[in-house]
């Protein structure tokens, strides 16, 4: 679940990137970056789980398919934050910089 998760987000993220310009200046490919590296990640995970104990890890329980569901929407919400101070330092667009230095 974790992986269809930051796959999904993958995907909506460079569909995203791909039909907007202006998304592109909000540095949305950053984020794209950080949830394809996360679905690469869950990817070689579940290679090793299915390596180590077969077919079985692909039938979980009910519960744990929902721990692997909050986990995903965690691991994308944590990059959406990490996203945001990333945008929020680098201001593409000069907004803080104009709210800081308002006279």
């Amino acid at each position: 679940m974790t992986l269809l998760t930051t796959v999904f987000a993958a995907i909506v993220c460079t569909l995203i990137w791909y039909k907007k310009e202006e998304a592109r200046q909000l540095k949305i490919g950053t984020l794209c970056l950080m949830y394809w590296g996360a679905s690469l990640m869950w990817f070689i995970d579940a290679v090793f789980a299915y390596a180590e104990e077969g077919a079985d890890s692909f039938v979980p329980a009910p519960l744990d398919m929902l721990n692997d569901l909050y986990l995903g929407l965690s691991v994308v919400a944590l990059g959406l934050i990490i996203w945001l101070v990333i945008l929020l330092i680098r201001d593409p667009k000069g907004v803080v910089k104009a709210a800081l230095f308002k006279k």
